[in-house]
């Protein structure tokens, strides 16, 4: 499960909708009171700050991948009311996209023939608000991507954006609890002088953090059709722009005690922070998603691919796969270098703004 590659007979452990519902709230409970902890005992305990965020940042990004997500294709309890319900919730509490545009965007640009095209929000959220283009060198794109990641100004032009693609056509209720919300916190909060606690609690994970696994997240999730594909369709073709993302790699049997620490440390501090704040839940195996963006199978995603790949996957190629973060972005980013310069001219996308593209770091 860590890996995202079940080992070979391992069974599934249950998991249900409702698991993965609960399991991404305690999280963010957990993690908050961690950090509130951390807060309020200060000195030394300030320095369990960062696990705090981690635990909070997971549950907020396994809210948004798996959960949100999977109630815009109405899948989540296949219950309209409920699913919509859910969805609203989670865009008040994150403050992204509101839940109807989002679900309408998704669905008709993602998953369609629009797909990896310029009508992608995706494709525009790397040609516009990342700026990598055909003919770049990996190591440019790197530079661009990491720069943006430590920018102040990125952060606060995205966080800015959350907020007005949020509120801008938003439903009632969102406004609402929203309002609710995070208007409470803050008079609480400000009558209370316990402001800088909500800001080093809920903010740095909500923001910073958050915006920062997102777009890494948009760096692997799907790779560029090469200069000079002539057939855009079927299932060749829409399979060819999405593998599975494995984590770790393999021991160091047979070598030394060095061969094993390094092993050690790069499992710990590489692989596992890739797995637990970027690649949450699901989205170590995307190509399943969409391959089956309806699949009742969801919510046992890892056990579900393996399960299409041994029997064949009914119709369609075989699943492709890489393992490490780091690796799948040079894969995207190599397909981006590759791509024809023409066809992603990004003067040639209309008039977007820096809400939409923005939103659709996650689409």
């Amino acid at each position: 499960m860590f890996t995202g590659k079940p080992i070979e007979g391992q069974n599934s452990p249950g998991w249900t909708a409702g698991y993965h519902l609960i399991a991404a709230t305690a999280a963010m409970v957990t993690g908050s009171a961690l950090s509130t902890g951390a807060w309020i005992l200060g000195g030394w305990w300030l320095l369990a700050l960062p696990a705090g965020w981690a635990v909070t940042l997971h549950g907020m990004r396994n809210l948004r991948m798996m959960i949100f997500h999977q109630c815009s294709h109405r899948n989540m309890y296949r219950r309209r009311t409920t699913d919509i319900a859910i969805g609203r919730a989670v865009s008040s509490i994150l403050v992204i996209q509101n839940f109807e545009r989002y679900s309408r965007e998704h669905v008709a640009d993602h998953h369609a023939a629009h797909h990896m095209t310029l009508r992608d929000p995706t494709v525009q959220a790397f040609l516009i608000s990342l700026g990598l283009r055909p003919g770049m060198t990996r190591e440019a794109m790197w530079r661009r991507v990491l720069g943006k990641l430590f920018s102040p100004l990125f952060h606060l032009q995205f966080a800015l954006a959350r907020a007005r693609s949020f509120w801008s056509a938003s439903a009632v209720a969102e406004k609402a609890t929203a309002t609710v919300l995070y208007g409470g916190s803050a008079a609480l909060t400000l009558v209370t002088g316990t402001w800088p606690a909500f800001l080093v609690v809920w903010c740095v994970p909500l923001i910073p953090l958050f915006q920062m696994s997102n777009t890494l997240r948009l760096c692997v999730k799907h790779t560029f059709p090469p200069a000079g594909t002539e057939v855009r369709r079927g299932r060749a073709y829409f399979a060819s722009l999405t593998n599975a993302i494995f984590i770790g790699e393999a021991a160091p049997t047979g070598q030394g005690a060095g061969a094993w620490c390094r092993w050690v440390a790069r499992m710990l501090f590489v692989h596992a922070p890739a797995r637990y704040l970027v690649l949450t839940g699901d989205t170590v195996v995307h190509d399943y998603h969409h391959r089956y963006p309806s699949s009742r199978e969801w919510y046992d995603y890892l056990f579900a691919r393996q399960r299409d790949l041994d029997s064949g996957h009914r119709g369609w190629p075989g699943y492709e796969h890489v393992w490490g973060l780091v690796p799948a972005i040079n894969r995207v980013f190599d397909s981006i270098a590759a791509a024809d310069p023409e066809e992603y001219d990004a003067g040639r996308i209309a008039s977007v703004s820096k809400r939409e593209l923005f939103a659709a770091f996650d689409d």
